[in-house]
């Protein structure tokens, strides 16, 4: 007898993503993204956001039917994220799925998005063994996460304190005039640039903040120390080289998210690592993170970057995750959480 067939919607910011998966098996992936809308006012926009997931939800979806070759009949269930995220944009995906649950007479499940991060590396790499250590990157979160169970078996061991990586690339890219979003173009600038021009400092490293922060990030002054750094070059009326001041910034972004992530793998006793998220498509995070792990023997698992920005894909697989495991059902009334706890993996 087959595995069931899951449909996940993620709509919890600017991507439409509906994806189809069977047990550890993805079927189609499809996204349809609105950055693009955002661009020109150099940030998210949530009412457009709603705009946009309502316009492209219904294509989204035919297209992954397509892509499958599956009928809606042919769905055993449905998860859907119920936070966090932009309170408009995940009702919209809310709303979607439960018409479904009901048209479809299947059981609705609202999973955390955060989770589904991590848990779309096993559609790449496999089940995960008995203990993971997970570091979920992106625009709104910076999360280290000890999974004992992807989804009975989260702990939060530490989180950020201000503005996320993601967060932090887009107001430097800001600074340095780079068009929105900062990340990829910091990264593509990154590379050639010189990690260790600048000495830029690395938050929450310090010794005193060890016993209290051991495994949170802070990244708000760093943004701050660039400002500071590119302000006194343009007040001396010196160039800028935005190479160097991109490669040594992204440097200490992977630095710290990498030195904690490996000290809590060791402290821990955990051999496998698993990095999610939109900014785990950073050039310097993954080559870091390669390296300390190979150095650590700690075995390092990053999905393909398609699969690191939001998707469907990841909602349908912590679906699927939540379903083999035969928990209930969320209820039909099933709300949205934009401050979804990330030890809660369904609403």
């Amino acid at each position: 007898m087959s595995e069931p067939l899951v449909l996940g919607i993620e709509t919890s910011c600017d991507e439409t993503g509906v994806g189809l998966v069977r047990g550890h098996e993805l079927l189609i992936d499809s996204v349809a993204s609105s950055m693009d809308e955002h661009a020109r006012f150099g940030g998210i926009i949530p009412e457009i956001a709603s705009r946009a997931h309502l316009e492209a939800m219904g294509p989204t979806l035919r297209r992954a039917l397509e892509g499958a070759q599956v009928e809606l009949g042919d769905i055993d269930a449905i998860a859907v994220t119920a936070g966090p995220g932009l309170v408009g944009p995940l009702t919209v995906g809310a709303s979607a799925a439960k018409a479904l649950a009901v048209g479809l007479g299947k059981p609705l499940y609202g999973v955390n998005h955060v989770i589904g991060h991590a848990a779309v590396d096993e559609l790449v790499d496999g089940p995960f063994p008995e203990r993971v250590m997970a570091l979920v990157v992106s625009g709104g979160h910076s999360s280290l996460l000890l999974v004992d169970d992807i989804v009975t078996g989260i702990t939060e061991l530490g989180s950020t304190l201000d503005d996320a990586a993601g967060e932090a690339f887009d107001k430097v890219g800001r600074l340095l005039g780079l068009p929105y979003p900062g990340g990829p173009h910091i990264d593509r600038l990154a590379r050639e640039g010189d990690p260790e021009a600048i000495r830029f400092p690395r938050g929450l490293t310090a010794a005193k903040d060890q016993a209290a922060h051991a495994y949170d990030f802070s990244f708000s002054g760093l943004k701050t120390a660039v400002a500071r750094w590119v302000e006194a070059r343009q007040d001396s009326g010196q160039e800028i080289p935005l190479t160097d001041v991109a490669a040594s910034f992204a440097a200490a972004v992977a630095d710290v998210l990498t030195a904690k992530t490996i000290a809590a793998c060791q402290r821990h006793d955990v051999s496998t690592l698993v990095i999610g998220g939109g900014f785990s498509a950073n050039s310097q995070l993954r080559e870091m993170a390669a390296e300390r792990c190979a150095a650590a023997g700690i075995d390092l698992r990053i999905p393909p970057i398609r699969y690191c920005t939001d998707n469907g894909a990841m909602i349908a697989a912590l679906g699927a995750a939540v379903v083999r495991r035969g928990l209930p059902p969320s209820s039909l009334d099933l709300p949205v959480d934009s401050s979804m706890p990330l030890t809660q993996v369904l609403l």
